[in-house]
C-alpha cells in the first residue's frame, strides 16, 4: 500500500501559468511608428557599425595567427608593441587560456598577421636574435603551424585545426618594424 495517491492527469488552469499583456502595448507601438511613414526605414539606414556595440568572438583564429608568428620569430613581446597591447594579453591568447578576444583586437591581429605572416623577425641585435630564437623554441614544442600551411579562409571558424604541425619558415624577409597606435594622453583636470 502507498501513502502517495495514485498519478493521474493534473487538471489544467484556465489559463497560462504567468501574465499575458494584451496587444494594447504592441499595437500602440506600430501606430506610433506607422505615423512617421519613413520612420522605421530612416532609423534603420542611419545605423553605422560605430553605433553597434561590438561584442567579443571566439579566439581561435587570433590564436593560430599569433602562433604562426611565433614560428617566424616574432614573440610575444615584439608582437604586443606593435600592436598596442601588454604582452600578458598576447600571452594569454597564444596559451590559449583566453577564449573570446575584443573585435578590435581580433582585427588587429589580423592585419599584424597580413603584413608579417610571410617575414621573420628582425636579428640587428643580440637581444633581437635571441627573443626570436625563444619565440621559434616555443613554436618547436607546441608543434605549432607555419603562416603558409593555415587555411586562411577557415582561420576564423571555430574549432578549426590546421593540418599541419611545426615546419622550420624562413620566409620571404624581414619583418617591418610597427610603432604601436598612439594612447590617449589623460589631462589633469583641476
Amino acid at each position: 500500500m502507498s501513502i502517495n495517491p495514485p498519478a493521474g492527469p493534473a487538471p489544467s488552469p484556465a489559463g497560462p501559468p504567468y501574465p499575458v499583456p494584451g496587444p494594447g502595448p504592441a499595437r500602440a507601438h506600430v501606430r506610433r511608428l506607422r505615423q512617421d511613414g519613413r520612420g522605421t526605414t530612416t532609423a534603420v539606414l542611419t545605423v553605422t557599425s560605430q553605433a553597434v556595440p561590438r561584442g567579443r568572438t571566439d579566439a581561435g583564429g587570433s590564436r593560430l595567427r599569433l602562433r604562426a608568428l611565433h614560428v617566424m620569430g616574432h614573440g610575444s613581446a615584439r608582437i604586443a608593441r606593435a600592436l598596442g597591447v601588454r604582452e600578458m594579453t598576447i600571452r594569454q591568447i597564444v596559451g590559449g587560456d583566453a577564449r573570446t578576444v575584443s573585435l578590435k583586437l581580433r582585427d588587429a591581429i589580423t592585419e599584424l598577421y597580413d603584413t608579417w605572416w610571410d617575414k621573420r623577425a628582425p636579428a640587428r641585435t643580440r637581444f633581437e636574435r635571441a627573443a626570436a630564437t625563444a619565440a621559434r623554441k616555443r613554436a618547436i614544442a607546441g608543434n605549432w603551424c607555419a603562416p603558409a600551411a593555415l587555411d586562411d579562409d577557415q582561420l576564423d571558424i571555430p574549432g578549426y585545426r590546421p593540418r599541419q604541425g611545426w615546419k622550420p619558415a624562413t620566409g620571404t624577409g624581414v619583418a617591418p618594424d610597427i610603432s604601436p597606435p598612439a594612447r590617449r594622453q589623460r589631462r589633469n583636470r583641476r
